[in-house]
């Protein structure tokens, strides 16, 4: 099948293409739910509270965030406040996604709840807005279910692992995204911004309360491409 022409001469992707793209992302992201899962479990979180957490709540880094701060001891109000601050980048995707998929205001609170990561970036890349709701729409679809179902697999077989710290799987969220988003990384641009960022982030993570250091890391996008600015 290849792509069709619309009458306003936007190229249209192949259904299949892009439910093939999302259910990519949403199957290999939605499968780390159980990471989230065992380390809930470890951080002495409930089966129901890590279920809770994954269905109301509904984005990994904030979730990995609270229950990495109450691991190690803290607060349960600043652990909270820190993946707060953490989830406030969805805002700024939704910004750009209300634009983009223009969804009926009768469905927004809902396409509100998927508004993440994953979701945005498959929905951005896809070239007419008929294949971005089709490409958010089966990503938040499928990465919704298999988060909610693994991380309940992960938090009622974190007992059958022992001590799931040594496990080390508070990463394989953070790093199941990282591998999705390296190939993306095309332009001399984009990489620098990428470096950026990660300087920024895991330089300012001893300094910072949690979520912080990812909110400052955001400014690596304007900082590179006003000195690309000025450089032109």
């Amino acid at each position: 099948m290849v792509r069709q022409e619309t009458p306003e001469g936007v190229v249209e992707r192949p259904r299949r293409a892009v439910l093939r793209d999302a259910l990519g992302v949403g199957v290999a992201v939605g499968l780390s739910g159980f990471a989230f899962g065992v380390t809930a479990a470890g951080a002495g979180i409930s089966v129901l509270q890590a279920c809770a957490l994954s269905l109301l709540v509904f984005t990994g880094a904030s979730q990995f965030a609270l229950v990495g701060a109450l691991a190690a001891g803290g607060n349960p109000f600043t652990a909270a406040a820190g993946a707060f601050f953490l989830g406030t980048r969805n805002a700024f995707y939704g910004l750009r996604l209300s634009q983009l998929l223009a969804v009926p205001k009768a469905v927004r609170p809902l396409a509100a709840h998927w508004v993440i990561d994953e979701t945005t970036a498959v929905a951005l890349a896809q070239p007419d807005r008929r294949s971005a709701r089709l490409g958010f729409t089966a990503t938040g679809l499928s990465l919704y279910v298999l988060w909610n179902l693994t991380t309940l697999l992960g938090a009622l077989g974190a007992e059958a692992l022992g001590d799931t710290s040594a496990w080390g799987l508070d990463a394989a969220g953070p790093a199941v995204f990282l591998a999705l988003l390296a190939p993306m990384l095309k332009t001399a641009t984009e990489r620098a911004v990428a470096a950026l960022a990660l300087v920024l982030g895991l330089g300012l993570l001893p300094v910072l309360p949690a979520g912080l250091p990812v909110l400052v890391a955001a400014l690596a996008a304007p900082a590179i491409l006003w000195l690309k600015g000025r450089r032109s």
